[in-house]
C-alpha cells in the first residue's frame, strides 16, 4: 500500500512539473515597459532573467523618465510603467479619463546618494545645507568647509522621479531647484560629470554609484549622525533620502505582464535587485 500511494505521489509530482514546464514554455508575446531611469538598469537585468526562462516572451525597456512611463502607460502606450515615485493624483484622474485603473506594484528600494568628486574634502551633509546648496542659497564649496569653488549643480530633468523625489524631500515642495542647476537627461550623465569636474554635486539612485563619485553621508539635522545609502539603512528608513520603487500596470494583470510581476518579486527577482546595488524588499535569509 505504501508503495502504491509513494507511486501515485511521484506521479503527482511528474504531472505538476511537465505542467509548470508546459506553461512556461507556452507563455508568449511582448512586454513594453517604460519609465524610471533609475531603474532601467535593474529592469534590463529582470528582463533578460525573465526571458531567459520564457524564451516565447520578449521584453523591451526603455527609460525617459517616471513621469514619461506613467504618461505611456496612461495613453496605452507601453504595458508596464516603472517609477521611482508614485503616482500623483493629477495622473490617477488622467488615467481615468482614459478608462485606466492603474495597479501599483512595490518592486524593491532604494536611496538617493548625494554624490561629488572624489577629491572633494566634504564628506557629510545635512539635509538643511543640501536643500541650500540646491535651491542657491550656498553657492561656494568655501561657505559649508570646502575649498574655495564655485559649487556646480546637477540634476535630474523634471519628469525624473528622483527630480520630484528629491525636491519634495530634500529642497521641500515649496522650493525650486536653483536656475543654475544643471538638469541632465540620465542618471549615468550626472555620474560621468561628477567624476570629471570637482565642483559638481548630484544625486542618483544608489545604485549607480561607482569608484569615480564619492558617497556623501546625510544627517536630518545637525544633531543627529550622518548616514550612509546602505541596504541597512535604506530599509530601516535610517538613511534621510531613502524610498520605494514602483512598477505600475492599466489595469489587473495577465498572461505574460503578470507573469513578469510575479518574477520580479519573487525570491529569484529580488536576487537581481542585491546583483544591481539596489535594496530588495526583504533581507537577507
Amino acid at each position: 500500500m505504501r508503495n502504491a500511494l509513494r507511486g501515485i505521489w511521484m506521479t503527482m509530482l511528474v504531472m505538476s512539473s511537465a505542467s509548470c514546464a508546459l506553461a512556461e514554455e507556452s507563455l508568449q508575446g511582448a512586454i513594453q515597459i517604460k519609465g524610471s531611469d533609475t531603474m532601467v538598469n535593474l529592469i534590463q537585468a529582470w528582463a533578460e532573467a525573465f526571458m531567459a526562462k520564457h524564451p516565447r516572451v520578449f521584453v523591451a525597456v526603455t527609460g525617459g523618465g517616471s513621469g514619461t512611463g506613467i504618461a505611456a502607460l496612461i495613453s496605452g502606450t507601453c504595458d508596464i510603467a516603472a517609477s521611482s515615485r508614485k503616482i500623483t493624483q493629477k495622473e490617477l484622474a488622467a488615467a481615468s479619463a482614459m478608462g485606466a485603473v492603474p495597479q501599483e506594484f512595490t518592486v524593491a528600494l532604494d536611496g538617493l546618494a548625494v554624490v561629488v568628486h572624489p577629491t572633494n574634502p566634504i564628506k557629510q551633509l545635512t539635509l538643511q545645507q543640501l536643500a541650500e546648496l540646491f535651491t542657491g542659497a550656498i553657492t561656494n564649496w568655501r561657505d559649508i568647509g570646502g575649498e574655495d569653488r564655485m559649487v556646480v549643480l546637477l540634476s535630474r530633468e523634471v519628469n525624473s522621479g528622483s527630480h520630484v523625489y528629491f525636491k519634495e524631500h530634500v529642497l521641500g515642495a515649496s522650493q525650486e531647484f536653483a536656475p543654475e542647476a544643471l538638469l541632465l537627461p540620465s542618471s549615468q550623465a550626472i555620474a560621468d560629470e561628477v567624476a570629471g569636474n570637482p565642483a559638481a554635486i548630484g544625486y542618483y539612485g544608489m545604485g549607480y554609484a561607482n569608484a569615480g563619485n564619492a558617497v556623501l553621508a546625510v544627517a536630518k539635522t545637525v544633531s543627529d549622525a550622518a548616514i550612509a545609502p546602505s541596504e541597512d539603512a535604506v530599509r530601516t528608513g535610517t538613511y534621510p533620502i531613502s524610498r520605494p520603487l514602483f512598477l505600475y500596470v492599466r489595469e489587473a494583470s495577465r498572461g505574460a505582464v503578470n507573469a513578469f510581476l510575479d518574477f520580479v518579486q519573487s525570491p529569484e527577482g529580488q536576487v537581481v535587485v542585491r546583483q544591481i546595488d539596489f535594496v530588495p524588499l526583504t533581507p537577507r535569509s
